[in-house]
């Protein structure tokens, strides 16, 4: 399918939407791979600690981070990676809400993003008995992969999206969404506290 999207994932060093640590993107031209990015981000100070949780789920410790680029220096470069296009996430409220989050703490704009949740699109896609990303990117055809390594994991939530496109015959996001009944929803900033 003629579709084009990028997809995004991201892991974090804690429980802190804006403890950010690993990205991942994939940018889809024509219904295939046209580009792909990845970095480590090292996590604002004050949600810089890196849980063993965390670490035992993604592998990233803090060493890993300590050189990389904070979320206010790398976020022109992810804003530009995804350009124009529909961003896609799989439980993209979490992707989403880690944009927002990070951009808050670090006092940068939050992007307007358009985005659509995968986890929602396989729901209305695929018979399966459980809509993780690793079952739902098998339903889409898609093989075996390092899930929660962030790159591994846009690619697959990216496969899920091709498919799916495929399935319900249409050529791009937007149309996706209204044969699945879903909608694209819009980023925005979380709205200023006044005391």
């Amino acid at each position: 399918m003629p579709i084009d999207f990028t997809a995004i994932d991201f892991e974090t060093a804690n429980s802190h939407a804006s403890s950010a640590c690993s990205v991942g993107l994939v940018r889809i031209r024509d219904g295939k791979v046209a580009d792909r990015a990845r970095w480590l981000i090292k996590p604002p100070a004050g949600h810089d600690e890196f849980l063993p949780f965390n670490i035992k789920i993604h592998g990233i410790t803090p060493a890993m981070v300590e050189d990389a680029a904070g979320w206010a220096e790398q976020l022109t470069e992810l804003r530009e990676f995804i350009g124009d296009d529909i961003a896609v996430a799989h439980n993209a409220g979490f992707d989403m809400g880690v944009i927002r989050t990070a951009c808050a703490e670090t006092v940068m704009p939050t992007p307007k993003l358009r985005y659509l949740c995968t986890v929602q699109l396989s729901r209305k896609t695929y018979d399966i008995p459980s809509h993780r990303l690793p079952l739902a990117a098998a339903a889409a055809g898609f093989g075996e992969f390092s899930h929660h390594e962030a790159l591994a994991d846009a690619e697959a939530c990216a496969a899920i999206v091709v498919d799916a496109a495929r399935r319900h015959n249409v050529d791009d996001v937007p149309a996706l969404a209204k044969a699945t009944g879903l909608r694209i929803a819009q980023l925005k900033a979380i709205p200023l506290k006044l005391s």
